[in-house]
């Protein structure tokens, strides 16, 4: 019809099909026009009238929807569709203990029950009262056992209250009804992990497999836990076999790099972690993959080609700046190292080490009024700081300014006077000062 511009006669009931099917996959548009030509063709459709009001709840036109809400309540007071669509309206309006008390009206008249218990579900968890979210859906899954959202939502409900060991005993109860049922054994074995029982985890994403062998979350979870058992070599086995069941994913190529660069084989392990680059160039953990390999090879200038690679694909990672800041200062490439320190602190890295780090360069650098400067935002972050204190007190010391340089010393000497050898090492001729050795000796003798 859309196509041809004719006008053919649909069933009100062939409308549904059909206003559900461009629902199902996204279609909003479409399921509108659907909607409007149903209508056109049977204005007395309770059904599609209930479709118009959740295009329009879906369009965030909630008096609209209200209104053509109430009239079809007028005429269809045990249509349950009529509270669910209530219940949309209220939920949208945070208010969802009455969206709640709409959906339990709903569930007394309807016969598909599990759709009911879910929607109340989802209320509970709006309110964040877990307790009750996992309840409904736990009766859910009861009615329909197949329904794997639920399942997925129980689990997360668990996690949340903390319960790892009643979402085992949960899911083997579960199991014993339900024994080839892949989803369950495959979250019994993410359970199991957070437990670190390791064993019990790998015999769960066994039981996955066996339950259906092209499970391709099993697997790479398998090979999760087999690192960490430290048997690199079946852990690559088990990655791979995902990479020939579906497009390979970054997330497995990048893994068998790291089991590869475990068991020494570095050739294998740098071609897996260029793979995933190339399979997703976003994926920051590949970029740091490739560049930390050549910083612990100490093969420095290689290791900045690729930190400069990632930040031409995102300049706003700053894992990458701060890599990129470490590996110019190793090259004693002291103004590049001090951007990537700045672009670090501008995007949020706010780590002592990278105050301190960008501190020392500007130290090099001869900018000691930015390097002051950097100091004291540092000390809102770290307030008593002996690391701080005593860069300030050299600081203030190597700028004459004796008064404040006291001040910080004595602060720093307080705070730990072990880390007294960074004034030797940053500042060895403040350290020789007469005026500062005073000062320590006093702190080491306060009777002197």
């Amino acid at each position: 019809m859309l196509k041809t511009n004719n006008v053919f006669f649909f069933d009100s009931n062939e409308f549904e099909d059909i206003i559900h099917y461009y629902l199902d996959n996204g279609k909003i548009a479409l399921a509108k026009k659907a909607t409007k030509l149903g209508l056109e063709q049977h204005p007395t459709s309770t059904n599609l009238k209930l479709f118009q009001v959740e295009m329009f709840i879906f369009e965030n036109k909630l008096e609209v929807a209200e209104e053509l809400l109430e009239n079809i309540f007028l005429l269809e007071q045990s249509n349950e569709e009529v509270y669910i669509q209530k219940a949309n309206i209220l939920s949208r309006r945070d208010k969802h203990l009455e969206a709640i008390e709409m959906l339990e009206i709903a569930h007394n008249l309807t016969t598909e029950q599990s759709d009911v218990l879910s929607l109340i579900g989802m209320e509970y968890l709006f309110l964040e009262d877990f307790e009750n979210a996992k309840k409904y859906f736990i009766q859910c899954l009861a009615d329909d056992q197949e329904d794997y959202s639920a399942l997925y939502n129980i689990i997360y409900c668990f996690e949340y209250l903390d319960q790892t060991e009643e979402a085992i005993e949960y899911l083997n109860s579960f199991l014993n009804k339900n024994p080839y049922c892949e989803v369950a054994w495959h979250q019994v074995g993410k359970q199991y992990y957070i437990l670190k029982e390791y064993k019990k985890a790998l015999a769960a994403y066994d039981f996955a497999i066996i339950s259906d062998d092209t499970f391709i979350g099993a697997y790479l979870e398998k090979g999760k836990v087999l690192e960490q058992l430290k048997k690199y070599n079946e852990a690559i086995e088990s990655y791979t076999v995902t990479l020939g069941l579906d497009d390979p994913t970054s997330f497995a190529l990048l893994r068998i790099g790291k089991c590869y660069e475990k068991i020494g084989n570095t050739d294998l392990s740098l071609q897996f972690y260029n793979k995933c680059v190339e399979e997703d160039a976003l994926l920051d953990k590949g970029w740091i993959a490739i560049t930390d390999y050549y910083i612990r090879n100490k093969n420095y200038k290689k290791a900045l080609y690729y930190i400069n690679k990632a930040l031409n694909i995102n300049s706003e990672n700053v894992l990458y700046w701060k890599r990129y800041g470490k590996i110019n200062f190793r090259l004693n490439l002291f103004e590049e190292a001090e951007v990537g320190f700045r672009k670090s602190l501008e995007l949020g890295n706010y780590e002592l080490n990278t105050w301190l780090s960008r501190h020392d360069i500007l130290l090099k650098l001869g900018e000691h009024q930015t390097a002051t400067n950097t100091l004291f935002q540092a000390l809102e972050f770290y307030p008593e700081n002996a690391e701080i204190e005593y860069r300030l007190a050299g600081l203030f010391y190597h700028n004459i300014e004796y008064g404040k340089g006291e001040f910080h010393l004595k602060n720093a000497l307080k705070l730990d006077p072990e880390y007294l050898i960074i004034i030797e090492e940053l500042f060895p001729r403040v350290y020789d000062l007469k005026k500062v050795q005073e000062l320590i000796k006093i702190h080491k003798n306060p009777s002197l």
